[in-house]
């Protein structure tokens, strides 16, 4: 009975955070396109010219693969979140059972792997696009 109580609570939690995080992420992503429209614009108004543009066009093939990056970003380490906190939660609920804490370990140790591949993933995107479009 408390297992599925808060196996409940747990799902609910992680939907939660899923949903908060494809609601914050669009935010936080038009957020950054106006601070850089706004730093572009006072460099125009200082009189240092026009702003370059570095190729990231919604357009160009870049532009597109960092759309795609960034999103796929965003979903892998949500569910990397939620995965570290169920496993969290099954630490708990072991009670001490060998089977269920290494169960629970490997939870936690392939949710963080996931991050750390998203992160370098990231680098490794920008890297090469930085690379190949500045030609």
């Amino acid at each position: 009975m408390l297992k599925n109580s808060i196996k409940k609570i747990a799902l609910t939690l992680s939907a939660f955070a899923l949903v908060a995080g494809f609601v914050a992420a669009p935010v936080a992503v038009s957020a950054q396109s106006n601070v850089s429209e706004s730093v572009c614009k006072g460099f125009q108004a200082t009189g240092g010219g026009e702003c370059t543009d570095d190729g990231s066009d919604e357009n160009s093939f870049a532009g597109l693969a960092k759309k795609i990056i960034n999103i796929f970003s965003v979903v892998v380490g949500s569910v990397s979140v939620i995965m570290i906190i169920i496993g969290g939660f099954r630490y708990i609920i072991s009670a001490g059972d060998s089977s269920g804490v290494s169960g629970a370990k490997n939870t936690i140790l392939y949710a963080i792997v996931g991050l750390v591949i998203v992160l370098f993933a990231q680098v490794i995107v920008r890297f090469v696009l930085s690379n190949t479009t500045n030609v």
